[in-house]
């Protein structure tokens, strides 16, 4: 069993930065592709990028190629999602995940976090 805890969510102004946190329990934690998903309000689960097992490889979604960056530190059994010049369109709950398919999908994740709350105003 892994439980995630994300953190690092909140309000901020168009055009400023985030970063999110996510932090898993157990030791398992590098045998997993890491996922981070958002979902808006009325609209279906979205995913926004994955990061490889040793944090070699990454992949995003077109939405956020160029302002966001996924990040792990298997360490510390945590990834990392650095988010510049966010956009009211960002808005959204966002989530990691444990996969084991490396993916630009949401894919079936293992394990879920709670999620966190970002909300971008114009």
């Amino acid at each position: 069993q892994v439980q995630l805890v994300e953190s690092g969510g909140g309000l901020v102004q168009a055009g400023g930065s985030l970063r999110l946190s996510c932090t898993a329990s157990g030791r398992t934690f590098s045998t997993f592709v890491m996922k981070w998903v958002r979902q808006a309000p009325g609209k279906e689960r979205e995913f926004v990028a994955a990061i490889s097992r040793g944090g070699t490889g990454t992949l995003y979604a077109d939405s956020v190629k160029g302002r966001f960056t996924i990040s792990r530190d298997n360490s510390k059994n945590t990834v990392y999602l650095q988010m510049n010049s966010l956009k009211p369109e960002d808005t959204a709950v966002y989530y990691c995940a444990c996969d084991g398919i490396f993916s630009r999908t949401v894919g079936i994740p293992a394990y879920w976090g709670q999620g966190t709350q970002v909300t971008v105003s114009s």
